[in-house]
């Protein structure tokens, strides 16, 4: 998935925040009013429109002599997706998730845990970890341990 440019990025905004139950989609017309301060012309909020129909990103359909406009997935679904598209960068997934669950908050560690229960078809609340995490044994005894980078307290 190619990553947006900041106008792409504003113009996908607006139509992900489309009020829900107008399913139907928006013109570019009313993208170009809804991107308030940035003074665009038509023609350019029509060109990012179509680029963007291009990469997948939205759906348009025909009405009259317009197209109307929606995007073709959820903004958390657009998300989900480049968190995917960024484990493939590394070498190991894994590493990589290790990693990224050691940098998550405790509530976002949650959300976690109850969407796995959801997957596995557990049900209940998430359960905590029955082992315990421990320390590693400090192996240079009167040294500061050394600091753990990339990680959060909490």
């Amino acid at each position: 998935m190619t990553r947006l440019g900041d106008l792409e990025r504003a113009v996908m905004d607006v139509l992900w925040d489309v009020v829900p139950g107008t399913s139907d989609g928006v013109t570019v017309r009313e993208v170009a009013e809804a991107l308030d301060g940035r003074e665009l012309a038509y023609t350019t909020v029509m060109t990012v429109l179509d680029r963007l129909a291009g990469k997948g990103m939205v759906q348009r359909e025909r009405e009259g002599r317009a197209w109307r406009y929606r995007a073709a997935a959820s903004r958390e679904a657009h998300i989900a997706r480049l968190m995917l598209d960024a484990l493939d960068l590394g070498g190991s997934r894994d590493a990589a998730l290790v990693r990224f669950a050691r940098s998550v908050t405790g509530t976002e560690a949650e959300v976690l845990r109850a969407a796995l229960g959801v997957e596995a078809g557990l049900t209940g609340p998430p359960r905590p970890d029955p082992t315990p995490v421990r320390p590693a044994p400090d192996r240079h005894p009167g040294r500061p341990a050394p600091r753990r980078v990339g990680t959060r307290p909490g």
